[in-house]
């Protein structure tokens, strides 16, 4: 395929819908300069920020979920639903996609529902190992389904399924020659452990209770945090920074070095970060969060953990098990070793390539047949 294409990628809400969109298009740049992309987000969520931070235009549509109890929102929603499908059908007519790629999100229903309608061929990138609503609604008409795990037939059409795993930052891939320079960047003492802790790019409340609660044990192990609380917890949470073992951040924008100075990580469960962790193989603790639809994130962890690579909490069991298993992850060496290497077995680092590969096909295929 020589001819530069034209690709509107859409998907948001979280960082775990907004970053996998964001590798794809940097691949789809990579192997075509003059490449066209536009990204269509919601308005008023985190990629509108993100995306053009990466260095792509972003359109904002008047949408957003359903909430799972009655407001003022969801009052709205069908009127946010008309005006976006409005919006949608206005953006693929004037920018005249080759295709369109959805990665998850409010803002993919209706931009892959008017790209189907007149007739663009569309790819879906579904993260999780029990997809969303929005992915579920739009499978029937897609023309590939790219997912990170097995048996996704039970929710979309077998013949459309493409194993391919989630996009990762492709500066992850190799961590292990960064550790010097990570330890040097926070300033950490390469003599103590250092854990990781990342909430997901809001934050996890239950998980920042959990370190400030477990700070003095840490102090009495003479372990170094690393801390990702969020945006939505950082005022809360910064009063620690001065603490020399602790570290508190926002948001960690190079996670590439983060990883590389962590001995351990306790994280959430989304899908982007599961798929990380299985490239970055550190010993991981997940704490899936229970709040989220179907309870995914514990299907995702488990997916992990059922094949011995990492360990999980509910957090219903933190206050009882948590310094005994955090315990285990910085002592044993045994357990490091036999949880690295599973993890580490369950890494998928060509996703992003793959998924491109599948793209590249069906814009061929389409102009062949055109």
């Amino acid at each position: 395929m020589k001819q530069q294409p034209r690709i509107i990628l859409s998907g948001g809400g979280t960082g775990g819908h907004i970053y996998p969109a964001i590798s794809i298009a940097n691949e789809l740049k990579n192997r075509y300069p003059e490449a066209s992309i536009l990204f269509v987000g919601a308005k008023d969520r985190m990629e509108m920020q993100k995306v053009p931070q990466a260095g792509y235009e972003i359109e904002g549509l008047w949408i957003s979920g359903i909430q799972r109890k009655l407001s003022l929102s969801n009052l709205l929603f069908p009127f946010k639903l008309l005006s976006s499908l409005w919006k949608s059908k206005k953006i693929i007519k004037n920018f005249n996609p080759d295709i369109v790629i959805g990665t998850g999100g409010f803002a993919s229903g209706p931009l892959l529902k008017m790209a189907n309608s007149a007739k663009i061929p569309t790819v879906l990138q579904e993260q999780n190992s029990f997809p969303g609503i929005t992915n579920k609604w739009l499978a029937k008409d897609a023309d590939k389904i790219c997912v990170a795990y097995d048996d996704m037939e039970r929710f979309f059409p077998k013949d459309k399924i493409i194993k391919t795993g989630n996009p990762v930052r492709q500066d992850l891939l190799e961590i292990n020659s960064k550790r010097k320079g990570a330890i040097s960047k926070y300033n950490l003492d390469p003599e103590k452990k250092t854990v990781l802790i990342i909430g997901g790019s809001l934050g996890a409340r239950r998980i920042n209770q959990l370190i400030e609660k477990e700070l003095e044990f840490f102090a009495k192990k003479e372990v170094q945090i690393l801390w990702q609380c969020g945006k939505l917890y950082y005022n809360e949470y910064k009063k620690y920074d001065a603490n020399k073992d602790v570290q508190v951040h926002q948001f960690l924008d190079t996670m590439d070095i983060a990883y590389a100075a962590a001995d351990a990580i306790v994280s959430r469960a989304g899908a982007s970060s599961v798929s990380e962790l299985c490239i970055v193989a550190k010993p991981t603790l997940f704490i899936p969060s229970p709040n989220v639809a179907e309870d995914h994130q514990t299907k995702n962890a488990n997916a992990i953990v059922s094949q011995k690579g990492a360990k999980m909490l509910k957090e219903s069991e933190l206050d009882e098990k948590f310094q005994k298993t955090i315990t285990q992850l910085l002592e044993s060496e045994a357990m490091q070793i036999k949880l690295t290497h599973a993890i580490k077995k369950m890494a998928l680092p060509n996703a992003t390539k793959d998924i491109v590969n599948e793209i590249e096909q069906i814009i061929s295929k389409e102009k062949v047949e055109n």
